[in-house]
């Protein structure tokens, strides 16, 4: 067999659909027929891209007739849920049976990828097509294969080329993590994302199921864990009941019996959930429910705010006793190996600062609190190990010295896992720049909340996680790769989606393919067979990497407009300026768009002939010119090191405003601003509670200090280190709708200048934000 070279890939690809227009279906080469009127021709889009691939003579149909058979209860399984998938996508449920004489045959057989596990064979003939694996995993992953290769076209009746695919996963560990402490997700809504983690042939599902927002798990012998520290105030506005005015808490925990049918329905889909239990620190929740097992003895609330917090779990014995209970009915409720202890963002603060603590470290002769730490986490190692269990943790677990048997999950960078690997311990590359989902996708203006910082698809598919600083030897200790979904600013499930798909998919590819498979462009032809997939498993995936944004340049005197259009993906753009919708005859973008105004311009990503998502609008007219939201607003310079895509406190319930903004110095530039003719600013400005908690960078928050009880609107030209032109005092509360405008006088300036808007005062408990400014002609 050939392997197929990724450069040989995508003209592999493209040299399908002439291939299949020549083949016949369950015929000899020879005796081929073309392809009927009523036939789908498949153009082979497999994701994630197998091992290896060769092209053979001729074509497989498959329609309402073919028959699936598999011998075995294992078989038998795989076959059942491969006709769930094609019924999904296109439109029929194929007959299965025992036996080994269908069309469609599944088999486990020791002979079949006896060197690779998870690995399959998958031989598509004009007669038939055999899927064969030494066991119901591989079986399961290549029953991926052949229903990607199915769906590749849409219809009832589908031919497919012949082919002989051998594939097995570069990893064992391909994961993704859900935060569900910050914000709770349904039994449904976590099965639908193990479905759509299994088409992706991802298989560890890491469940972060404890924060200081919350505890998740029912744990019977300590109610309180969920009758307490699964509820919430949230901040602001919305921790308001608007029919009454009293506080609505923010619920939600599983239920044992709840964790124990998504642990069997991950199984189902060769899915391990590894539970996450996030100590010493992150235990905010737990020390509201349980005061005693905190370190200063206090009981604070569960918290409503984001960050990294200071509260530790204690070190005395009875908080051993309650952590050991807990992990007992952690253990017996997952049976994964792995159980994750987190270990992050441990804060020592209340460490220093507790005499009990402190005595118990003289005792211990523990010299300071990385070594406590160390300490901490090699007891819980000892303990987990002791239950036959192998004992995973954030990166930070590394400092003080790693117990012996640890695994690290590299979330700083790579640098960690670099350090684990060489001391001999496994790692899962898991790095924040790379493979963080809570970070937007896009520069596009309807990214919902979230770190403006970008995770593009691209910048996930790029990851390599084996570092070239690990010797071969070395490199085996990277058992895997995981993105991570923290959820501080998901509070839909719609919203959990939107970051995850169609990451998902450069992620799978990054997890499965070989290091020398992999190739950027040939995804991106790919990727649009995805998203009918998607659509048919009702998976609200992200349009913003498909949509047309486009930036442009006004000349108000002259009335004209210079718009530059782009598709983040880099997909082809068609538009129209006569108000109609474009379509595959439209014209394609190839230079800046030069037009008089008014102009009312539509634009699209194509793939081909289709249309990837619905047409951006975008209109242009002189009054547009003189608008910029926030979105299009600059950070000042030194003061955008922790720039938010933040939502709105109201209303309580319902769609809500969203305002970037930086939280350690609120500030937005309209850089290049065009005075001329300008008699004023317009600006509209709302306010939002500061939920956040910084720990040791509380230090990095500034702010001007105001000089009215509300503080006030600061306007500076030239930048924000120029002239002030103007200085407002602000009210004490917004209108009903959430919003102030003021008007700040400019007439005396003219010219172009960088505008800089700055809000005065302690940016807690409330900071004022930016929501746009309107340049007010003469």
């Amino acid at each position: 067999m050939i392997p197929i070279p990724r450069a040989q890939r995508l003209a592999l690809m493209l040299s399908m659909t002439a291939l299949l227009a020549a083949c016949g279906g369950r015929q000899d080469a020879a005796d081929a027929a073309p392809a009927t009127p009523a036939e789908a021709v498949a153009r082979p889009a497999l994701i994630p891209a197998p091992a290896s691939l060769e092209q053979r003579e001729g074509s497989f149909r498959f329609d309402a007739s073919t028959r699936v058979s598999a011998d075995g209860e294992a078989a038998q399984r795989v076959a059942a849920h491969f006709a769930g998938l094609v019924a999904k996508t296109n439109g029929i449920t194929p007959g299965t049976a025992p036996g080994t004489d269908g069309g469609i045959v599944f088999a486990i057989d020791p002979s079949a990828s006896p060197d690779a596990a998870e690995g399959y064979v998958l031989e598509i003939a004009p007669q038939h097509v055999r899927v064969a694996a030494g066991d119901e995993r591989g079986l399961f992953y290549g029953a991926v294969t052949l229903w990607q290769l199915l769906s590749s076209a849409q219809g009832e009746a589908v031919r497919v080329p012949a082919l002989h695919i051998e594939d097995a996963p570069r990893f064992s560990w391909r994961g993704l993590m859900l935060d569900s402490a910050r914000h709770f997700q349904s039994v449904d809504e976590i099965r639908q994302l193990l479905d759509a983690m299994a088409q992706h042939k991802l298989n560890t599902f890491h469940w972060h199921l404890t924060d200081d927002q919350g505890w998740r798990i029912e744990i019977p012998k300590y109610p309180k864990l969920t009758e307490v520290g699964g509820c919430r105030i949230p901040a602001g506005e919305a921790g308001v009941d608007p029919a009454n005015g009293k506080p609505r808490p923010y619920c939600g925990y599983y239920t044992q019996d709840q964790i124990r049918d998504i642990v069997a329905y991950a199984a189902q889909r060769h899915i391990t959930v590894v539970p996450e239990f996030d100590m010493p620190g992150h235990v905010q929740a737990i020390v509201a429910a349980y005061p005693q097992y905190g370190s200063l003895g206090d009981t604070p609330p569960v918290s409503n705010e984001w960050g990294v917090h200071q509260y530790l779990f204690n070190i005395d014995e009875a908080t051993f006793d309650f952590i050991e209970d807990v992990l007992d009915e952690v253990l017996a409720l997952f049976p994964s190996t792995y159980v994750h202890i987190g270990g992050d963002e441990a804060v020592k603060d209340q460490w220093q600062a507790s005499a009990g603590v402190q005595a118990r470290m003289k005792e211990l002769g523990i010299q300071d609190e990385t070594e406590l730490q160390s300490w901490f986490i090699k007891r819980l190692e000892t303990y987990l190990s002791g239950k036959g269990r192998k004992l995973l943790g954030w990166d930070e677990i590394l400092e003080g010295g790693l117990p012996p048997d640890a695994t690290v999950m590299s979330w700083r960078g790579t640098e960690g896992g670099i350090a684990a690997a060489q001391s001999g311990h496994d790692v899962v590359m898991s790095p924040v720049d790379k493979l963080y989902l809570d970070y937007l996708q896009t520069a596009s203006p309807n990214e919902p909340p979230g770190r403006p910082v970008q995770v593009t698809l691209e910048t996930v598919y790029g990851f390599e996680p084996v570092p070239e600083a690990l010797s071969a030897a070395q490199a085996r200790h990277v058992i895997g790769v995981q993105a991570n979904v923290f959820t501080e600013h998901m509070r839909s499930w719609a919203r959990m989606q939107h970051a995850i798909f169609p990451r998902i998919a450069a992620l799978a590819e990054s997890a499965w393919t070989p290091a020398a498979g992999k190739d950027y462009a040939d995804f991106l032809t790919r990727l649009p067979a995805q998203l009918p997939r998607y659509r048919a498993f009702d998976i609200a995936y992200a349009q913003t990497p498909f949509e047309v944004l486009a930036s442009a340049e006004g000349e108000r005197k002259a009335g004209s407009v210079q718009v530059t259009l782009e598709n983040p993906l880099g997909y082809a753009v068609r538009y129209t300026t006569d108000g109609s919708e474009p379509d595959a005859d439209s014209p394609l973008y190839a230079a800046p768009i030069e037009a008089p105004l008014p102009l009312d311009l539509r634009a699209a990503a194509f793939s081909g002939t289709t249309a990837l998502a619905p047409a951006s609008r975008h209109a242009f007219d002189a009054a547009s010119l003189l608008v910029r939201s926030d979105e299009q607003l600059a950070t000042c310079p030194d003061t955008g090191r922790l720039l938010l895509r933040l939502e709105d406190d109201g209303p309580a319930d319902g769609e809500r405003a969203i305002f970037n903004v930086t939280i350690f110095y609120p500030c937005w530039l309209w850089a290049g601003a065009d005075l001329d003719g300008i008699a004023a600013a317009k600006v509209r400005l709302g306010r939002l509670p500061y939920y956040f908690q910084l720990a040791h960078d509380e230090p990095a928050r500034k702010f001007l200090p105001a000089e009215t009880e509300h503080g006030e609107l600061l306007v500076q030209s030239g930048g924000c280190s120029g002239e002030i032109v103007a200085k407002l005092p602000l009210p004490g509360e917004t209108g009903e709708d959430g919003f102030i405008d003021v008007e700040v006088p400019l007439a005396e300036i003219g010219g172009a200048t960088d505008l800089c808007f700055t809000t005065t005062g302690d940016t807690r408990p409330e900071m004022w934000v930016l929501d746009r400014v309107e340049l007010v002609a003469r």
